[in-house]
């Protein structure tokens, strides 16, 4: 089968296996990629995640023999939840981005790119091929703006005309020679607005962001969280989708397509308190299907924790002194004590008063002290 023939037949079958956009690019190194990189690196802005070298990273030869194309692919993912469920005072909840409701796009997008794979290997039963989501070592983004999926927006995301930026990513590196689609033109323009509302800062310049400061990463990580974060998380507890939902390309994209994104609303945005005692078990059990599960539970936890400090929850109180007072980890602990603060009741803190009396940690006790003297300075300011 001649290419011109398997590319056209690619496309459509694309279509009917559920992937919403194909394009195709050469797998030509990605050279203006890997100095961005590199600046990324020597500026400390990357977030750790990322997998293998700069090398790797932008050059597709080096991942698979004698590389001719590079397929890109997108699913559009919902962006508006129905009959989205209501925190209020003693039921409080938190919030997973987006990108995290349904079923875990890996292994969604993972299916779709096998059977990518198995058309394409009936017909050319030689082909070599080399497929990845997300956490393989090529640049999602850079493969998918070169391919004509979208451009790349200031947001440091990828922004489609037919879904926003609202899309999974997907890429396969082949030996065979498809022909290669043209970019689409920048439609960003002046607009600034994603960089004006980054609670953090995190994003840097158009196309720019430090991951450091972002807070989709910054629910992601481990331990305890620097206190310049934790108010402006909020009620996140993993990702932030702030720099999309403010995005024009993004007004009225809803994407309600594919079935296995269709989020639970109790689980996209969870009761915060319940959150607090699950066991690993439970936890798998009820949100191991989602992305956002990926870290296991504990970030989801000390978010929780944060959050819950956000709104000032006192019912939350005999729970946060529990893990005040009992639990094994020193960041939870201090999370606990830091949320303790911002409610600042009698009963808070009273609880770090006892704590404060038999805490080892140090770390746990700056976030004691700390929290303590939050609430004295909020007595003052009664008193005055």
């Amino acid at each position: 089968m001649d290419t011109v023939t398997l590319q056209r037949e690619l496309r459509a079958f694309a279509r009917e296996a559920g992937i919403d956009k194909i394009g195709f690019t050469t797998a030509d190194p990605f050279r203006e990629m890997k100095n961005r990189l590199r600046r990324q690196q020597e500026s400390g802005y990357q977030s750790g995640f990322e997998k293998g070298s700069l090398d790797e990273r932008t050059d597709p030869a080096l991942l698979l023999e004698q590389p001719e194309s590079i397929i890109a692919i997108a699913v559009a993912y919902p962006s508006k939840l129905d009959d989205a469920p209501k925190g209020k005072k003693g039921a409080r909840r938190g919030m997973f981005c987006r990108a995290s409701w349904g079923q875990d796009y890996h292994d969604v997008l993972r299916e779709k790119l096998a059977l990518l794979e198995a058309f394409i290997l009936e017909r050319v039963p030689g082909a070599r091929l080399r497929s990845m989501v997300d956490t393989g070592e090529l640049v999602d983004r850079a493969v998918a703006e070169r391919a004509g999926i979208g451009w790349s927006g200031k947001n440091c995301s990828i922004i489609t005309p037919e879904f926003g930026s609202y899309v999974y990513l997907g890429e396969m590196i082949t030996n065979i020679p498809f022909e290669p689609d043209e970019p689409i033109e920048d439609g960003c323009g002046d607009c600034t607005l994603c960089l004006d509302i980054c609670p953090t800062g995190a994003l840097i310049e158009g196309g720019r962001l430090n991951a450091q400061r972002c807070i989709a990463f910054l629910t992601q990580t481990k331990g305890s969280l620097p206190e310049e974060f934790r108010t402006e998380i909020g009620n996140r507890v993993y990702g932030c989708d702030t720099c999309q939902t403010i995005c024009p390309k993004n007004k009225g994209m809803h994407n309600r397509i594919h079935e296995a994104f269709r989020p639970d609303p109790e689980l996209a945005k969870p009761l915060l308190e319940p959150l607090l005692n699950m066991t690993n078990r439970e936890f798998k059990e009820t949100f191991g299907h989602m992305s956002g599960s990926w870290r296991g539970k504990n970030p989801i936890q000390r978010n929780a924790i944060y959050a819950l400090g956000h709104f000032r929850e006192q019912s939350a109180l005999p729970e946060l002194s529990r893990i005040l007072r009992e639990d094994v980890r020193p960041y939870m602990r201090g999370a606990s004590a830091y949320a303790l603060g911002k409610i600042g009741t009698e009963q808070a803190e009273t609880a770090l008063r006892h704590a404060e009396s038999r805490e080892k940690e140090e770390e746990v006790l700056i976030e004691i002290r700390a929290a303590l003297r939050r609430i004295a300075d909020q007595k003052k300011e009664v008193h005055e």
